[in-house]
């Protein structure tokens, strides 16, 4: 069989089955070695334009062969250097020869490896953070749409108090803003390297202005907004600060946490058939079992998250063994680490995304699932409505208890039927009250202000969001397999 043959070499599930093409696009060699022969063309712009001796047709040059890439030759120059960057450098200077003797002038090489870094981060922030607000529109609209569907709520996955499904939507989509708040924060707060030299002391750049501090430090400034950022580190080594993948990787993993929770608790939801994710019309559950109806697209969330969750660690892990100035054993962790985190949140948000928007849900089984266990949680409420009606409260107590050990008893040993309202209602003790049980056991009573919650978290919370995002639009993508 060729070599040459895709299916004979390993690829990333993440880049072949999960994440979407915007992001595997911004991670892909292609893109990260245009980003930097972008650096080197903001570097020798700004170089001439602060005074070096660089001519326009050399800048002119570069320009014209910036999308002229050849990475089979790239790649057959770092076999031979063993140097990816000058591998870059070289096979740059062979498509503009005019400019070779400027190209990468004061630079070492993390000023494109660092700098193309942080402008690839930055953008998979932006494709997160467009993504995270599409997920916050979808459980938007669900939680109004579920605002006072009353549901059985659980403590210890065991029968509580009831609530609403919106309120309980809420809980997922108050998540997510947090991550949206999160990555919002990383993202306005990450800086560029810069152009800092071999171990960050701008000394090859103070040389080439002969001593000039301030035009290096307006070099730093301009070519800094040129790669699309506001501010650049103040100090660094050879490295912009690992501290900085640490923070991004966390952002991410806090997505990472947020899904895996909304995705278990719809696989539990799933189990009691109460909510179900979205099944394609010739989606097969199982190969042997054809009822099913296995909740693949959560269980995949969970999948995902537990990865991610376990790469977030080596942001900071890597920024704990930088010796001094830099040492080089952060560049393969950090080539697998970053990239794979960007994917495994964008396939997950897809997947987040598909499911939110297309949630079943099944209010006659929740109604079952509700009439099975209210009886015991308006044990109380029948108990005061008694006590009003003239009637002993430690005598009725004590009723109350052997019918609902009876009614449980009977539930778990016999039919499963739950029999505790027929047997208060036959109790003579209980007469007084006795038309007033349909009214006592009404689920609108025990979910307290679920629905106001609703409301107000949705208006006043998640709308301003909403708003001041209205344009912010997640790039196409859509869950694969």
């Amino acid at each position: 069989m060729s070599t040459s043959d895709p299916h004979c070499s390993y690829t990333s599930p993440l880049a072949r089955r999960y994440a979407s093409r915007a992001m595997q696009e911004n991670f892909s060699p292609r893109r990260r070695a245009l980003a930097w022969r972008d650096l080197w063309i903001a570097l020798a712009e700004c170089e001439r334009e602060l005074g070096l001796d660089i001519g326009e047709e050399q800048i002119q040059a570069l320009r014209e062969a910036r999308d002229d890439l050849d990475l089979e030759r790239v790649a057959e120059l770092e076999r031979e250097l063993r140097h990816d960057v000058m591998a870059h450098v070289h096979a740059f200077g062979e498509k503009a020869p005019a400019a070779r003797g400027i190209l990468h002038l004061g630079a070492t090489s993390c000023y494109v490896a660092d700098g193309a870094d942080l402008i690839l981060i930055q953008e998979g922030l932006r494709i997160v953070r467009a993504r995270l607000v599409a997920v916050a529109r979808s459980l938007n609209d669900f939680c109004r749409a579920q605002r006072d569907q009353v549901v059985l709520g659980f403590t210890h996955f065991q029968p509580a108090q009831p609530t609403t499904l919106g309120k309980r939507a809420a809980l997922w989509l108050q998540d997510f803003l947090l991550d949206l708040e999160e990555v919002e924060s990383v993202l306005d707060r990450l800086p560029f390297r810069g152009v800092k030299g071999t171990t960050g002391t701008q000394a090859s750049f103070l040389q080439l202005f002969d001593g000039d501090h301030d035009k290096v430090r307006r070099l730093d400034r301009m070519v800094t907004e040129r790669a699309g950022f506001s501010r650049s580190i103040p100090v660094c080594g050879q490295t912009y600060p690992r501290k900085w993948d640490g923070l991004v990787l966390h952002a991410l993993a806090g997505i990472a946490a947020s899904a895996a929770k909304m995705a278990v608790d719809l696989r539990l939801l799933a189990h009691r058939r109460e909510v179900e994710e979205p099944f394609g019309r010739r989606q097969i559950g199982s190969s042997a079992m054809p009822y099913k109806r296995n909740p693949m697209r959560c269980e995949r969330i969970g999948a995902l998250a537990r990865y991610l969750l376990h790469l977030a660690p080596n942001g900071l892990d890597t920024a704990a063994h930088q010796w001094l100035e830099r040492t080089l054993d952060d560049s393969a962790n950090r080539r697998l680490a970053i990239p794979e985190s960007f994917l495994a949140a964008d396939a997950i948000l897809l997947l987040v995304q598909d499911v939110a928007s297309g949630l079943v849900v099944y209010p006659k089984v929740i109604a079952a699932s509700l009439a099975r266990e209210l009886p015991f949680l308006a044990t109380e409420s029948i108990l005061m409505a008694a006590v009003r009606a003239g009637g002993d409260r430690q005598e009725l107590h004590e009723r109350i208890r052997v019918h609902a050990v009876a009614a449980a008893t009977r539930m778990k040993e016999e039919d499963g039927v739950n029999d505790l309202l027929e047997r208060i209602a036959g109790d003579p003790a209980f007469a007084a009250v006795r038309d007033q049980l349909p009214d006592l056991v009404d689920p609108r009573r025990f979910c307290g202000r679920a629905p106001q919650q609703v409301d107000e978290f949705l208006a006043e919370v998640v709308a301003p969001v909403l708003r001041e995002r209205a344009t912010v639009r997640p790039p196409e993508g859509s869950v694969r397999v």
